[in-house]
């Protein structure tokens, strides 16, 4: 196994096992420990942080990728460009960080009658430690990346992150701690990856800090250009994923926070087979624009499309079908009263990966500046919906808004694909399997409901994932289906 290969099942393991234990916190342990507003400060904490440390990062995330080549050295010093990125990093969190605390009494003033008695307001300012981890550690990571030691760095924010939060709910359990201190833990939980990854970083001796080189200082409004657009880009899709938690937690509570926060986790398991499978066609998709074969791209384009339409169907149809058994696993009855928000929330992660990878291709052509354009228009489109649809609906304005941004987000890219170079995925297989789900789904969603939960998931679950891909199988919507099911089948013997 070559190492591109070896990263890629190492990092596929802790991705897979990173989803399960998010989701066994969020829907098992969460919801028998932590009150909804507990659990809506956790995700508030996550959200702000994540674009506290976007914009703080001016991008330079990505502009390491892209400028570390030019500056690596045998000497590990790399002209100074890591002294670099840190020191205008720095900066760039100084300032956000000023912006964040002088706008506390703006934020406080959304809701008056809280009079700062929210989680959020009485731990404000433990965001801005936890955003500063997370953006060393992004930075940390990247350098890991790009000198091919991805595994750990994955495996500590992934797995360790996440066992660590895990262990602090149980010690709420039996009340060997406070809310209060799982809110330090978590803090110093970030803190504690962050210092593993730097003495990782350091016993390799991947990089040194030392003086800023004349090359680096020479290249470095080029950088910063970079970096700025990158951060355009980047952070305007951060925060098109986060916008409704902070949205719903300005202008409604956050006990609204936690419900959504958990209805918006279950979803991302919709996302998940196309986060894994698009990482593998990135490659193929940059090598066949450097050849300009236009066939080769639609083909693969219309491949994964195809597939993560078929897969997230699955899970989509499976989850609402299953709705008694998620509100048992829930545990708090108030959650029936909004299972249509997971329902709105779901379709946005489906009309996000049934775009397959138009976004990519897009990025690896020369028309790549558009993306930051396309993305900036809709986080404004999605925090303007956030403002009129969450005083009026609540919490299905949040949904409705993330969804309808994922959708126009998704139908610009195809259409500019379309127009542009030809590219579009659909054809009528979609149309086939779009009739296949919802004839699943009312079967799925009608069939008795057995009181034994084990029972109820394992037979409604089978019946609709048998029928589903039996069908799809008989009329051959996807030869890569066909293909991996007849691979099972050769392997049980049975053809």
């Amino acid at each position: 196994m070559n190492l591109l290969k070896k990263q890629g099942f190492y990092n596929s393991i802790t991705l897979y096992a990173g989803t399960a234990l998010g989701f066994f916190n969020l829907i098992i342990l969460f919801q028998r420990v932590l009150t909804a507003e507990e659990i809506g400060f956790f995700g508030l904490i996550s959200s702000v942080s994540l674009l506290y440390a976007q914009l703080a990062g001016v991008g330079f995330s990505s502009a390491i990728t892209r400028y570390f080549p030019f500056f690596r050295s045998d000497d590990r010093i790399h002209g100074g460009f890591p002294t670099y990125v840190f020191k205008v990093t720095a900066i760039g969190f100084a300032a956000v960080s000023f912006f964040f605390i002088v706008g506390k009494p703006l934020v406080q003033h959304w809701q008056e009658n809280n009079n700062g008695s929210s989680l959020f307001y009485q731990y404000y300012y433990l965001i801005i430690p936890v955003a500063l981890f997370s953006l060393w550690y992004n930075l940390s990571e990247t350098f890991a990346r790009t000198t091919f030691h991805n595994i750990y760095p994955a495996f500590l924010r992934e797995v360790l992150l996440k066992v660590l939060t895990s262990l602090s709910v149980i010690l709420i359990f039996y009340k060997a701690i406070n809310y209060q201190l799982f809110v330090y833990f978590y803090v110093a939980a970030n803190g504690i990856i962050l210092f593993l990854l730097l003495i990782y970083l350091k016993k390799l001796d991947l990089i040194r800090f030392k003086s800023i080189g004349k090359e680096v200082n020479k290249k470095s409004p080029e950088i910063i250009k970079y970096g700025i657009y990158s951060m355009l880009a980047g952070g305007s899709f951060a925060f098109i994923q986060n916008i409704d938690t902070i949205m719903l937690k300005l202008f409604s509570s956050e006990a609204m926070v936690g419900y959504y926060v958990t209805f918006f986790g279950m979803a991302l398991v919709i996302n998940l087979p196309a986060k894994a499978l698009n990482t593998t066609s990135y490659q193929i998709i940059a090598d066949a624009w450097k050849e300009n074969d236009l066939k080769k791209i639609q083909k693969i384009y219309h491949k994964t499309s195809l597939v993560q339409f078929f897969v997230g169907c699955l899970l989509l149809i499976g989850l609402i079908a299953n709705w008694q058994n998620v509100l048992f696993l829930l545990h708090k009855p108030e959650y029936a009263d909004y299972y249509g928000v997971f329902v709105i929330v779901g379709l946005g992660f489906l009309f996000d990966i049934t775009g397959g990878l138009n976004s990519a291709i897009i990025s690896f052509s020369k028309n790549y500046k558009i993306i930051m354009y396309i993305l900036v228009i809709a986080a404004l489109f999605c925090a303007i919906s956030n403002i009129i649809l969450i005083p009026k609906i609540g919490m299905m304005g949040a949904a409705i808004s993330y969804s309808l941004t994922m959708l126009l987000l998704n139908f610009t890219y195809w259409f500019f694909l379309l127009k542009k170079h030809g590219l579009q995925p659909f054809n009528l297989q979609f149309m086939k399997l779009m009739v296949l789900a919802v004839m699943v789904l009312v079967i799925g969603y009608y069939i008795p409901y057995i009181k034994n939960f084990f029972f109820d998931v394992i037979i409604r679950s089978g019946i609709m994932a048998l029928l589903y891909v039996g069908i799809s199988y008989v009329l051959k919507i996807s030869l890569d289906i066909n293909e991996f099911v007849n691979q099972i089948l050769r392997k049980l013997k049975i053809s």
